[in-house]
């Protein structure tokens, strides 16, 4: 049964939030300050979810989605909101999160960081799937509610050539041997090149092979085959692959890496973020910091150009490998150095060894730096980095780290706000600065 809901937020997966009889109700595709009709289609113990049937009352900030896929790919999330505003909603969704999760107020909000609103992923995850209702292959992203592949010959958020690439790839799956038997490609686009890795499992035959190769001849990209494991991923041809790599020009740096490493997926937004995060740690030519979680050196390097000396740690050998070859091939292997270390298992007499830092920058995955956080609170005033740096991938996380460093580290919430690596969807990015 239909019923009328006041929309008055949006919640992390783009959902309206209404409150009807002092429970929320999450209504798909609903705006806040809309008035809409929707139905409940689940029932839950602390929300329930409807879909939406009717806007009675439109947002002024509702746009016609440009996609024809939009609502049922998963891929986006937001394209109905006008791009702006879609910004502003993660800002007030970062402000929520520190009220809710520490009683934290933000002193000065940063200004967001916009970037190029569309043909922006350069990375992403393609399920495979044959489903023979549909003609054969399918290759796209996921359903935004089920497990399915989308039925999509195009995609907005893709660069344009890896766009046009989904229709041949769906032909070029469909005519190997065990079409079934592929569920994925991972894309990974670099500043010369791009990657396509196709897991596989089943052996993969010569005339496979054949037809690999000569998809990667017309459409000017590299195979690399993963019949198992991450760690089983290798070039279909090494002897022809060219190094996947993106540019850092304010630097003087070309990033080198392998198609399953973690990088940015918006290499536009991601040289700004580096950019902002130096320019607020403020380090000088004789300061020591430490980059947290650091990758590949996505931020070290670069801090390694103006500070004294950067210390990277990160749980992955093969990240902290790489990140060492980079500060090699760019001459800062006197001022770079990089350990591995799982950071959700340290605690302040770990921190304590690694000697004093002046400055420090964290870069967590979604679980976030609790553990690092509690080590840092435990550290005297004395003994701790006078200003850190938080780049954050989920504001609920990075609110409860904030709420340790300010309740019990006395750290002083100096500034934060939004980062818009994800435009169209309720992925929120974000940026906190301590003292």
């Amino acid at each position: 049964m239909s019923e009328l809901y006041e929309i008055e937020s949006l919640d992390l997966d783009a959902r309206g939030i209404a409150v009807k009889d002092g429970k929320r109700v999450l209504v798909d595709s609903a705006l806040p300050g809309e008035r809409v009709m929707a139905h409940k289609v689940k029932l839950g113990t602390e929300y329930d979810k409807a879909r939406l049937d009717r806007v009675v009352r439109r947002s002024a900030q509702r746009v016609e989605p440009p996609c024809p896929y939009f609502g049922v790919c998963g891929g986006c999330k937001m394209q109905h909101l006008e791009p702006a505003a879609q910004v502003a909603v993660k800002q007030r969704v970062l402000e929520e999160a520190f009220q809710e999760q520490g009683s934290l107020k933000i002193g000065h909000v940063l200004a967001p960081m916009h970037g190029p609103y569309w043909n922006y992923r350069y990375r992403a995850r393609l399920s495979v799937r044959r489903v023979v209702k549909k003609g054969g292959m399918l290759v796209g992203f996921r359903e935004r509610n089920g497990s399915y592949v989308t039925d999509m010959a195009s995609c907005r958020i893709l660069p344009v050539h890896v766009s046009d690439m989904l229709v041949p790839l769906r032909e070029l799956i469909g005519g190997l041997s065990n079409p079934h038997r592929y569920p994925q490609i991972e894309v990974s686009v670099g500043d010369r090149t791009t990657a396509l890795v196709l897991r596989h499992l089943e052996p993969l035959t010569e005339d496979d092979l054949s037809a690999l190769r000569a998809f990667g001849e017309t459409w000017n990209v590299s195979w690399w085959l993963q019949p198992k494991g991450p760690e089983t991923v290798a070039p279909l041809d090494p002897a022809r692959v060219e190094d996947l790599a993106y540019e850092l020009p304010e630097y003087g740096l070309r990033m080198v890496y392998r198609p399953t490493d973690f990088t940015q997926v918006n290499p536009h937004i991601n040289r700004m973020l580096i950019q902002r995060a130096i320019r607020l740690l403020e380090p000088g030519p004789q300061d020591r910091v430490a980059d947290l979680f650091c990758g590949l050196g996505n931020f070290s390097l670069p801090l390694a150009r103006v500070a004294g000396s950067v210390l990277g740690v990160e749980g992955s050998k093969a990240l902290t490998e790489r990140a060492m070859q980079g500060a090699v091939l760019h001459g800062l292997q006197d001022k770079a150095a990089f350990g591995m270390l799982n950071l959700f298992e340290v605690d302040a007499g770990w921190l304590r060894s690694l000697g004093y830092f002046d400055r420090m920058l964290i870069d967590p995955p979604r679980e976030g730096a609790e553990a690092v956080s509690l080590a840092l609170a435990e550290l005297t005033p004395d003994e701790r980095p006078k200003r850190i740096v938080y780049v954050s991938c989920n504001p609920v996380t990075l609110a409860r780290d904030a709420a340790i460093l300010v309740h019990r580290g006395k750290y002083r919430l100096r500034s934060a706000g939004v980062v818009n690596m994800f435009p169209h969807t309720g992925h929120v990015e974000s940026m906190a600065v301590f003292e």
